[in-house]
């Protein structure tokens, strides 16, 4: 069984900071043999985490699509990488607030939020879009824990990045900071999949009330769904992405 053509690993860097990331691409594998046809792109965070269970989810899924993953930072301090783990920019970069605590701070930078999506729209989808064979209204988006407080920050903040959202486990855990993001006029002209745990307490009630301030919007061109998959934040995982991209196969078959 093979699950498409994976591209290889393209460095890709970020125009506005000139940090270095990189781009695993999967193609499907009938992608050459169709020179005419567009596909949908699901572009995702923490892409080594997450490439091999979405590979797997959309073969048997959603076929027709191309994949895109988005690392993390790659050229950065070698003492912190050691120190905390290769997924470290994660925190600075999947964040949109600072931290009250200075230490934290100064060792996470918390809060960049919108340099890491200027980096998304103006080098990652030009790139994509500009060498592969794409459907530009119909961007998808899948993150998973901060990869999902991240997806939220987009869609509260540029929703035309993506058509649909996946916001896995999001780890909203100050709703404050949330409700206090700058007011976007803009439709959200968009399709939101939701999810926690079962087992899940502490974060639940909180990624509630995000879902029932996206609810209080009362925005006819927002559809949300909200499932709830059997496990905790950590083994909810693959349960939640096989349940995302079902969710977003349907949406495909009927063109929304």
């Amino acid at each position: 069984m093979r699950l498409g053509s994976i591209r290889g690993r393209r460095q890709q860097k970020a125009s506005a900071t000139e940090r270095q990331y990189e781009l695993l691409i999967k193609l499907p594998d009938n992608y050459a043999q169709n020179p005419d046809k567009a596909y949908p792109v699901i572009y995702f965070t923490d892409a080594l985490w997450h490439v091999e269970l979405l590979s797997a989810s959309t073969f048997f899924q959603m076929e027709d699509s191309i994949l895109v993953g988005l690392s993390w930072q790659k050229d950065i301090d070698a003492r912190l990488i050691e120190a905390e783990g290769a997924y470290v920019s994660r925190f600075r970069d999947y964040s949109f607030a600072p931290s009250s605590n200075p230490e934290n701070q100064a060792k996470y930078q918390f809060g960049q939020a919108a340099k890491y999506l200027d980096f998304i729209r103006h080098d990652v989808i030009p790139f994509v879009e500009s060498h592969y064979r794409t459907e530009p209204a119909n961007r998808s988006y899948f993150g998973y824990s901060m990869g999902g407080l991240f997806g939220a920050y987009i869609l509260l903040s540029q929703p035309d990045t993506f058509k649909n959202y996946m916001l896995g486990s999001p780890s909203v855990w100050r709703m404050a900071k949330i409700e206090a993001l700058p007011n976007n006029a803009k439709p959200f002209n968009a399709n939101v999949f939701v999810t926690y745990g079962s087992e899940e307490q502490k974060l639940s009630p909180h990624v509630d009330s995000l879902i029932q301030f996206l609810h209080n919007k009362k925005d006819a061109s927002l559809s949300l769904t909200h499932k709830i998959p059997d496990g905790s934040h950590q083994t909810a995982s693959p349960m939640t992405a096989v349940m995302a991209i079902n969710w977003l196969a349907k949406l495909q078959k009927k063109g929304k």
